[in-house]
């Protein structure tokens, strides 16, 4: 049984948007974090977001140039599955409950009885990954927010069998990384997805109907308090990764029509508009 200040050594798997936002604020917050993914060009990309999202804070005068090198100092790319022996693990890959198990069950295998597993999972149920590992009552959900260095709330999630002990230590570590951490029912989406489903299922329908374009649903939605529109919200999480998240609460409650699927979103990630990281998304980007 592990205690906060048993925590020093963070492994994130996955270095996509989300898995690269994860190591950073875990850095951040002073721990050493060891980033993993299985292709290079996803590692190189995270090391470059690293640089220019830290000479932005000290050309920002968030931080100083000594802090960036230290900072820089704590975060380790592999592509070697061994390197994630660590304190407490955090999974960040698809949405996909068959690849976290396989991921999670080789995890498992090199780390301690008592490391702490965590799903990044933002819509699949803690139970349900944990019931195809050897020890599901190590495993919790901590799902974070994007961008994750930034965004402030993260959920905790406690599975069927995750240990009181397991659900504690997470919750400490969400706050001393600086964060507003909340503990959210073990249901498919947990909150923040579940409600904020309709923001953008209700903005795709209006656009599928022709009720008003994208630029015009975002424009409304920001002059009544929203900092962001659903379709610039979309693009800056990623088109695929949001039609990912629905296409799973679609599954999870059972084909609910309140959570069916968008056509036009459909057609975006079909065509590889996948927003901001692809240069094109509802909106057009410079690469």
């Amino acid at each position: 049984m592990r205690t906060i200040t048993d925590i020093q050594h963070i492994a994130v798997i996955g270095a996509g948007v989300m898995g690269r936002g994860i190591a950073l604020a875990a850095a951040l917050a002073g721990y050493k974090a060891t980033l993993y993914d299985i292709h290079a060009q996803t590692l190189e990309q995270s090391a470059q977001y690293f640089e220019k999202f830290l000479s932005d804070s000290v050309s920002r005068g968030k931080m100083d140039a000594a802090t960036k090198v230290s900072i820089i100092g704590h975060l380790h790319l592999t592509q070697d599955l061994a390197d994630l022996k660590a304190d407490f693990i955090v999974e960040a890959i698809l949405e996909n409950l068959e690849l976290k198990q396989k991921v999670l069950r080789e995890v498992e295998v090199i780390n301690a009885d008592d490391a702490i597993i965590a799903s990044n999972t933002s819509t699949i149920p803690i139970t349900r990954i944990g019931a195809g590992l050897q020890h599901p009552g190590r495993l919790i959900g901590m799902h974070f927010f994007n961008p994750a260095p930034i965004m402030k709330l993260v959920e905790v999630i406690s599975g069927a069998a995750t240990e009181v002990w397991v659900s504690d230590v997470t919750f400490a570590l969400a706050q001393k990384m600086g964060k507003t951490a909340v503990h959210a029912q073990d249901e498919p989406g947990f909150i923040v997805n579940r409600v904020a489903r309709h923001f953008y299922l209700e903005s795709l329908k209006v656009l599928e109907e022709r009720g008003a374009d994208h630029e015009t649903i975002d424009r409304v939605m920001e002059n009544v308090g929203f900092k962001m529109g659903p379709f610039k919200l979309m693009d800056l999480i990623g088109v695929e990764t949001n039609h990912e998240v629905t296409k799973s609460l679609y599954e999870a409650f059972f084909h609910d029509e309140k959570f069916r699927p968008s056509r036009v979103q459909q057609k975006k990630v079909d065509a590889g508009h996948f927003g901001r990281k692809s240069g094109r998304g509802f909106y057009s980007y410079d690469k």
